[in-house]
């Protein structure tokens, strides 16, 4: 396919290699990826610090856009179907990802003091993939759960949420209208409702209003925070940052083991595959290096979760920016060059642990 041309964020993992088979790729940083760098591609490939609407698209021959991502808020839907491009995201790509973070965070804040899994309840508001895959995780460890998700169908209210669960977490997509909006859907209002101890958000930052929840932290010095999504990112507060109850802090990486990246890629690359009508041939798993992890034996999960995810490492290197002078640079280079991170599946399955030991 010669004369098919793709633009692609250089942030998208295994690109060159991934689309190669489709056309003529071009990574460009984000930064530079403009109505005039894009103006005769057939086809743009982003990620979330790209916002694909008409002020980028408006006059190119781009009809597919894909977003290497979970989330799509970043990108004119609307417009896009006005215009009969075609889109794709890669929904459910680092649900995985996601959970073991999630499940990293718990058992660090239960190895804080801060949490425990036979005594605490944990309120999941948002019950698509990523709130079902830990509702079942949770299930497993022995934990409590309250679900709500309206427009799911799960009955418990917000509200009761609020009044029964010790933790709170999100995982929402973001909606600033419609039916169920989700946009602040924890403000003020809802934090002083809140009976509970902790707020955790891995899901989309503007869902928590981040100054109503720094204020709920000074209310109490129990009241804690556990954020990788943030409001303005990068430009996030570092007041709320810096803050000693906010105990784990990242740089938006839930979704960043290798392997979420990976399928990030792929999804997206599978997607433009049928669009264009071809067989794919970009085998994901072969572009992936071995798992080298190595584990002990005898573990409990508790220590086999961070082992393979040390969370507190990313918390330490984010609060250390806190002070640089330029803390967005640090932002952005932390998630493009991030750690090395495998799927926990993997990495019990070469140590001769079972693979669905958490879920």
């Amino acid at each position: 396919m010669k004369n098919f041309s793709l633009v692609v964020d250089n942030f998208v993992w295994g690109a060159e290699e991934a689309f190669a088979n489709l056309g003529q790729v071009t990574l460009l940083p984000f930064q530079d990826i403009t109505p005039s760098t894009i103006r005769f591609a057939d086809a743009l490939i982003t990620r979330s610090s790209i916002q694909s609407n008409q002020a980028l698209l408006q006059g190119s021959n781009v009809s597919f856009v894909g977003t290497a991502t979970i989330g799509d808020d970043h990108v004119d839907k609307a417009y896009l179907a006005a215009q009969n491009i075609a889109f794709a995201s890669a929904a459910g790509s680092s649900t995985d990802a996601v959970v073991e973070y999630m499940l990293a965070s718990l058992f660090t804040l239960e190895t804080l003091g801060n949490f425990s899994f036979s005594k605490d309840k944990l309120g999941i508001v948002g019950v698509g993939r990523i709130g079902s895959l830990l509702d079942k995780a949770c299930a497993q460890l022995g934990l409590e759960t309250l679900l709500n998700d309206p427009p799911r169908g799960l009955e418990t209210s917000l509200n009761k949420v609020l009044a029964s669960a010790d933790i709170l977490t999100l995982h929402t997509p973001l909606e600033k209208g419609g039916k169920h909006p989700t946009y602040h859907l924890i403000g003020a209002d809802e934090l002083a409702k809140f009976q509970g101890k902790g707020i955790i958000n891995a899901g989309r930052g503007a869902c928590v209003d981040n100054q109503a929840l720094l204020d709920w932290l000074n209310q109490d010095d129990e009241h804690f925070a556990v954020l990788d999504c943030w409001e303005n990112e990068p430009n996030i507060s570092l007041e709320l940052l810096k803050h000693p109850q906010t105990i784990i802090a990242t740089p938006h990486i839930a979704g960043h083991s290798l392997d979420g990246k990976a399928a990030n890629t792929y999804f997206v690359y599978k997607d433009l595959c049928d669009f264009l009508q071809v067989s794919p041939t970009w085998d994901m798993d072969a572009a992936l290096p071995d798992v080298t992890q190595t584990l002990a034996q005898g573990l409990s999960k508790s220590a086999l979760a961070l082992e393979m995810y040390p969370i507190q490492n990313d918390t330490l290197a984010m609060k250390e920016a806190a002070s640089s002078d330029n803390f967005k640079v640090w932002f952005s280079s932390y998630r493009k060059n991030y750690p090395v991170r495998r799927s926990w599946a993997k990495v019990l399955a070469v140590n001769n642990y079972p693979e669905d030991l958490f879920f």
